[in-house]
């Protein structure tokens, strides 16, 4: 079986981020996930904001040459994680729903931009 390659791009400033993606797995079956910070000026992060994609807005989830962003980031997060840990199970639960993902992530988007403000965090250059 040909595994793909997995490359999420997220804020490893904002604290919520770099828990969250820290504590999500994928299943071994599928390939690994690589990380990859927002704030990092690497040629992947050009690509992406070249793309018209506000990091702003949330994590980028690459898959081979498919791109996630905003809620479809965490709504694909949680159909490909594996169900190894509570937080696992909790998490593909909750976001497994489209209705539910899209329900919830403007509340979590707004959260992080307080939490980088109260931080004293930049926002990220997109």
């Amino acid at each position: 079986m040909n595994k793909k390659q997995y490359i999420l791009i997220y804020d490893s400033e904002c604290p919520v981020c770099a828990n969250y993606v820290q504590m999500i797995r994928i299943r071994e079956s599928l390939g690994e996930l690589t990380l990859v910070s927002a704030r990092d000026n690497s040629d992947l992060v050009k690509e992406i904001s070249a793309m018209g994609i506000n990091l702003n807005k949330g994590m980028v989830l690459k898959i081979d040459d498919q791109i996630f962003s905003d809620s479809e980031t965490i709504h694909a997060l949680a159909m490909i994680s594996s169900r190894s840990t509570l937080f696992n199970k909790v998490n593909s639960w909750i976001f497994k729903s489209k209705w539910r993902t899209r329900l919830l992530y403007p509340p979590l988007r707004f959260g992080r931009r307080c939490l980088l403000s109260i931080l004293g965090k930049k926002m990220l250059n997109s």
